[in-house]
């Protein structure tokens, strides 16, 4: 499988973090890559644009910005990139052979958190047990998979929180979601920014909601207010 790979990354003021993310990538053949804006007010965009990539303007909002960028995307094979996610420097080889196997939907890669913290070694364990287990990996691992099956699976919706959740349920329904056995590394700044116990109840709580039928807009209100 040779077939050109695209990388979005949805942004919304990340200019601490898309410049290292971005020098990452730039070395690597056979890509594109969007950065796809939410409006960011800070230098996000100029610091996107000193790069070769392609740079998009999008309403905010993780979701419709993804999907935005695969639609713009030329690539055979379409990778979901959070700005403040590390790929391992392997990564193409890993997307390509995952995809290759019968009966795929898609592939994410193991969760590696950027912090020594010993307790996020637990959180680490936890969602890569469950995505290898359950086929539920999260966006923050970077998903990916064939463009066609992007869009057979209707792509990811305009939800301002869980769109990932959203988009891997249909991808279950088309095939395997098969994890990579190297891992991103992302940055523990959510875990950080309310305490690591704080942030995984919230985390738990949101998703037991999201299975009782609170809707994507409720739960992003108490995401974001907490």
């Amino acid at each position: 499988m040779t077939l050109p790979i695209s990388i979005i990354i949805p942004v919304y003021n990340e200019a601490g973090t898309i410049a290292t993310t971005l020098e990452q990538l730039i070395p690597h053949p056979g890509k594109e890559i969007l950065v796809v804006d939410g409006g960011s007010t800070d230098q996000t965009r100029d610091i996107a644009a000193s790069f070769p990539v392609q740079l998009l303007s999008s309403p905010p909002g993780r979701g419709v910005q993804q999907h935005l960028g695969a639609l713009a995307a030329q690539g055979g094979i379409l990778l979901f990139l959070h700005a403040d996610t590390l790929l391992p420097g392997n990564w193409t080889t890993h997307v390509l052979e995952i995809l290759a196997r019968p009966r795929t939907a898609a592939g994410a890669f193991r969760l590696g958190i950027g912090s020594p913290e010993k307790g996020f070694r637990l959180i680490e364990f936890g969602a890569n047990l469950r995505s290898h287990l359950l086929q539920k990996p999260y966006g923050d691992q970077a998903l990916f998979m064939l463009r066609e099956t992007y869009f057979q699976a209707g792509g990811f919706p305009d939800w301002p929180l869980m769109e990932d959740v959203a988009l891997v349920r249909q991808l279950r329904k088309i095939g395997r979601i098969r994890l990579a056995r190297a891992r991103v590394t992302t940055s523990a700044r959510r875990w950080e920014r309310l305490g690591l116990v704080r942030t995984t109840l919230r985390n738990q709580l949101i998703q037991a909601a999201s299975l009782l039928g609170v809707s994507p807009g409720r739960l992003a209100r108490w995401y974001y207010s907490s």
